[in-house]
This record gives structure tokens, C-alpha cells and sequence, in this order.
């Protein structure tokens, strides 16, 4: 084996191959189902960015520079940020943060424990995973890219 190539090898990349896929699924059960279960954005955006981790450990950062595009990154963490405001805005002819959407929407106002039975709090999950997910993994692809320290 080369001692340029700094790759972790078929096994675990194959290993990582199956498991991305499931630990970003398992982190958008946690943030579909923040409001009835524990767990939420924050918790599932952390979960799905572990998935992102996993990626670049595995693939290494020369893969990783080449599948993430850091303008769509930066777009979305953004989104989740604006999205996330504009529900804590909706209501705000009552106070900061009233669920309209679960006090007089046509939706979002379901029988308790069901999914869609919290208003807008699903919508401030999936918010917030965006947000922490894309801040998550940005942070982590920066600090592998600017590392200091020299082989």
C-alpha cells in the first residue's frame, strides 16, 4: 500500500457505505418525531451530521471536498435559521412563539400523540435539524481543511 494513500480501506468503506444511509434515516425519525418522543431537531441534526463524520473519516477529505458543495451548505443552514424565526414570528399578535398553527390551523392541529398534532413544532424540528445537520458537518469539514499540524 501506498503511504500517500491515507484511505481507511474496502472494509470500512464498504461498512460505511451501509451505515450512512441508516443513521440519517434514524436521524430523521428524531427529528420527525421530536415533539412525541424524546429527542428533537437539535438531537436529530447531530445524529444525521454523525452520518456526515462517518463519511469523511471513512472517504477521507479529499471525497468529501469533492461531494460537498459548502454554497449549499451555507444556503440551507441559513433557510433552517429563517425558517426556524419566521415560526417563532407567526405568531407573534399574540406573544413570541404561540402556536397558531396548532391553536387555529387546519393541519397541524390533529388528536394529541398523533404526528401531526403539535402545531408548528414539527416545522421548528426539521428547522433546527437543517440548521445544527448543516452547521455540524460545515465545522467539521473546516477544521479537517485547515488543519495545522504536518504529517
Amino acid at each position: 500500500m501506498n503511504s500517500q494513500n491515507n484511505d481507511m480501506g474496502l472494509i470500512v468503506k464498504t461498512m460505511a457505505r451501509v451505515t450512512i444511509p441508516l443513521i440519517g434515516i434514524f436521524g430523521a425519525y428524531v427529528i420527525a418525531h421530536g415533539h412525541l418522543t424524546p429527542g428533537g431537531g437539535f438531537q436529530g441534526g447531530a445524529t444525521v451530521a454523525g452520518a456526515g463524520v462517518l463519511f469523511l473519516i471513512a472517504f477521507g477529505l479529499s471525497e468529501t471536498k469533492n461531494r460537498i458543495n459548502k454554497t449549499l451548505y451555507s444556503t440551507l443552514e441559513g433557510i433552517g435559521g429563517l425558517v426556524f424565526l419566521a415560526m417563532g414570528m407567526l405568531g407573534f399578535g399574540v406573544v413570541f412563539f404561540y402556536n397558531t398553527l396548532w391553536h387555529e390551523g387546519p393541519i397541524f392541529n390533529g388528536e394529541p400523540g398523533s404526528l401531526l398534532s403539535a402545531g408548528y413544532l414539527p416545522i421548528m424540528n426539521l428547522a433546527v435539524g437543517l440548521k445544527v445537520y448543516t452547521g455540524l458537518v460545515s465545522a467539521l469539514f473546516a477544521i479537517a481543511l485547515f488543519r495545522r499540524w504536518k504529517k
